[in-house]
């Protein structure tokens, strides 16, 4: 069977202000990454660049960071799914390495797909008058789609970097990214496209 992917359009500009906007990495965990992991997923690893990236651009232009960590004890529901994965204070449940998070950039920790679920992500969002979040990571139809969708549903505009995220196959990366773009409107975009808006009087 032959799936016709529903045409989307990828912005080749896109202006944020930093000031309303975060940057959200989601679930870029050794288990997920690197080899050796229990869940590899295959194209992650190679999108590290492109979240490193984006993470040099929030830093330079002092946007928020977050990051999530998909977090679970023992005999967690979601090993009956996939197999036990990133367990709490093991090498696989860490941050990859490449990415860690600097002093200031909040870790939340999360027990499901959608980032915002049982975690305070919406109320420190709400605290700095985020409006826009840039969304990447892994896995993009499953805690990638799930965290931008929630974001969405949040009253969030939702950014979605296509390199700078992956999936386990091509079938489910471009679902996600139709789907963002199509259900919530995501802006789609790529991680060297982002531009910082010039402060009120600025002058260049």
């Amino acid at each position: 069977m032959k799936v016709e992917v529903p045409e989307y359009t990828v912005q080749s500009e896109v202006e944020v202000d930093p000031k309303t906007t975060a940057l959200i990495v989601v679930d870029m965990q050794n288990d997920f990454v690197k080899p050796g992991g229990k869940l590899v997923v295959p194209d992650a690893e190679k999108t590290i660049p492109a979240i490193r990236r984006l993470l040099d651009f929030a830093r330079e232009h002092g946007l928020a960071v977050f990051f999530t960590q998909d977090t679970h004890g023992k005999e967690d529901p979601e090993f009956a799914i996939w197999g036990e994965h990133v367990v709490e204070g093991t090498w696989g449940w860490q941050i990859v390495e490449e990415l860690a998070p600097r002093e200031g950039e909040r870790v939340i920790r999360k027990l499901r797909y959608d980032g915002f679920f049982g975690t305070s992500l919406d109320h420190e969002l709400r605290l700095r008058q985020i409006k826009n979040v840039i969304v990447c990571g892994t896995v993009a139809n499953i805690c990638v789609h799930y965290t931008a969708a929630s974001a969405a549903l949040h009253g969030y505009q939702v950014i979605l970097p296509i390199d700078a995220i992956s999936a386990l196959n091509e079938f489910d990366m471009q679902a996600a990214i139709r789907q963002a773009s199509f259900l919530f409107r995501a802006i789609i975009t790529t991680s060297d496209a982002l531009r910082a808006s010039s402060p009120a009087g600025a002058h260049g």
